[in-house]
């Protein structure tokens, strides 16, 4: 099987440097258009001409919609279509919890979720319209499990997460793939963070690999991808059985005596969809009762 991307168009944001720039590079080597977004300068349109590619630049604010809707403008009059998004645009404001101040709690939110969040607006229809689109989110370890020092930074890549699972469902019908990744790479952002040979081991390029199967036509859909250093691996939510306390020990003290079964991970399951816990704890309450949920 061989990955091609001849003919179709790509936006990702946050791509003059460090990741971004990497999967720009990836994306535009697999014959891919690229509008190679990002705030400062910006070599990698240049890099991509000169090696045979096509690409433009944008230095749109992802956080600014006026100008994300400028930016999916520019590209629909350039080339006439977007199929796929990279959502890469990032910051850090890194403190403890009890030092940030707000305002840099909300500046990390706004660039990272609502950035993604007004990138993926801004081309949303046009890929309804074309009944395809492929759309990464960028999310984090430090979402995923926690991370100190990095509360703002944190929540914001937990919601990468929480977007992906509802617009996985709501772009499933018009052939658009929507999943996660969370990358572990060496880059000015993580540079003085990881020893010097493992920064060295964990390069941008080796995650980009995984970029460009999630933009692919045979994409999966409402994945959370982790990668670094030539690694792959999926991360996946799950929850346990649970047990239903009504009526007889439905009280805090309840919960507490039953602890360890509310904990049991023997029978626990991914769920797919928030409606399949309300149905879960719908038939469990419903067995308890005594009621058939059949009639």
């Amino acid at each position: 099987m061989s990955i091609r991307l001849d003919g179709q168009v790509a936006v990702v944001t946050g791509a003059g440097q460090g990741l971004g720039r990497s999967h720009a590079l990836a994306l535009a080597a697999r014959g891919a258009r690229v509008l190679v977004n990002d705030l400062g300068e910006n070599e990698v349109v240049r890099e991509i001409l000169d090696a045979g590619g096509d690409a433009m630049a944008s230095s749109a604010n992802v956080a600014d919609q006026e100008q994300v809707l400028a930016m999916a403008q520019q590209v629909m009059d350039a080339w006439g279509r977007v199929d796929i998004l990279v959502n890469n645009a990032g910051i850090l404001r890194d403190k403890s919890f009890l030092k940030m101040s707000m305002e840099d709690f909300r500046q990390v939110v706004d660039v990272h979720l609502i950035g993604s969040a007004n990138c993926t607006h801004a081309v949303w229809e046009i890929m309804r319209q074309q009944n395809y689109g492929r759309i990464v989110f960028t999310s984090s370890s430090s979402g995923l499990f926690g991370n100190f020092g990095q509360a703002n930074y944190g929540a914001a890549k937990m919601a990468m997460v929480g977007l992906m699972n509802t617009l996985h469902l709501e772009g499933a019908k018009y052939n658009i793939r929507v999943n996660c990744l969370a990358p572990v790479a060496g880059t000015a952002m993580t540079e003085g963070l990881l020893p010097e040979p493992v920064f060295k081991l964990l390069t941008p390029a080796s995650v980009s690999h995984g970029v460009v199967y999630l933009c692919s036509e045979q994409a999966p859909s409402r994945t959370v991808l982790a990668a670094g250093g030539g690694s792959f691996a999926v991360y996946k939510g799950f929850e346990t059985q649970g047990v239903n306390l009504a009526p007889d020990h439905l009280s805090p003290e309840g919960v507490a005596e039953a602890w360890s079964n509310i904990c049991d991970e023997a029978d626990m399951r991914e769920l797919k969809a928030g409606f399949e816990q309300t149905e879960k704890f719908a038939r469990q309450g419903a067995a308890v009762a005594g009621m058939d949920l059949t009639s």
